[in-house]
């Protein structure tokens, strides 16, 4: 995304609405008057307990954004948003129970009514239901296919999600296909391709590129010792791991092939 694209989600609800939750406590603590009134306080600076929850909310919102592979700001706050709500949820708890509790309840209310944005945008993507879906298709289809495992939840799989639709629009053609399944919806999918679901997983998304029904290529993989070899998803990274441009050509001189084979007949 563009840094005029990130602004505008920005203005969305959700993101909003958690970005206040994230900054609740620095904001009220640091506002004279309101602060001396919340806080029974006659100074509006941090004491050393809440400055140690501020640093070590820093230190893990830093090392989780960057485990995640997160690399536009957008993936670095949806990222960070669940890490700083819990950390300003202890904050308001140290503060008051009563303002704990308040916010609490905020945080859920808020999760549960204003879900993160999906991606709403053009795209040349099929989105199967089910492994069976998908293992049919694979096996009868005569096309290249490159299939995204994902989860709904999962913000990487969020952010990655426009990167994924433009690159469908650029390379997508009738035997050089992509393809999306949920697999939090269809874990048999997951256990099949073996790709994780699991909340701790640093598996999703997983690409995989297929080729005559069978896997040729994937990211992120594992190393010869079962270590998983991180992969950050943008679209450089993506289109040049999976070498698009070579598939595309390929695909495009493949169906001229077939286009002038239907003329001579």
């Amino acid at each position: 995304m563009s840094i005029k694209q990130d602004l505008l989600q920005l203005l969305k609800p959700y993101f909003l609405i958690n970005i206040l939750l994230s900054f609740s406590y620095i904001i009220l603590k640091k506002i004279p008057g309101v602060c001396n009134y919340l806080f029974n306080s006659d100074s509006c600076e941090f004491e050393g307990r809440e400055t140690e929850i501020l640093f070590f909310l820093l230190i893990v919102v830093v090392i989780r954004t960057r485990k995640s592979g997160s690399v536009s700001m957008i993936s670095y706050l949806s990222s960070s948003f669940l890490y700083t709500k819990i950390a300003n949820l202890i904050l308001w708890f140290n503060a008051d129970y009563l303002y704990g509790i308040i916010f609490g309840i905020l945080f859920i209310l808020g999760a549960l009514l204003i879900p993160e944005p999906t991606y709403a945008g053009p795209d040349k993507v099929i989105y199967f239901r089910g492994e069976q879906g998908l293992s049919e298709e694979l096996v009868s289809s005569k096309a290249t296919w490159l299939i995204a495992f994902y989860t709904a939840w999962n913000p990487v799989c969020v952010s990655f999600a426009p990167i994924y639709a433009k690159l469908s629009c650029d390379y997508g053609l009738e035997n050089l296909k992509f393809g999306k399944i949920d697999i939090g919806r269809y874990p048999e999918a997951g256990k099949k391709y073996q790709v994780s679901d699991s909340s701790f997983s640093k598996q999703l998304p997983t690409i995989i590129l297929f080729e005559g029904g069978k896997e040729v290529l994937r990211r992120p993989t594992f190393d010869a010792k079962g270590k998983l070899v991180k992969f950050f998803f943008s679209e450089e990274n993506t289109s040049l791991a999976f070498g698009l441009s070579n598939l595309y050509e390929k695909a495009k001189q493949s169906n001229k092939g077939v286009n002038n084979g239907k003329k001579d007949n």
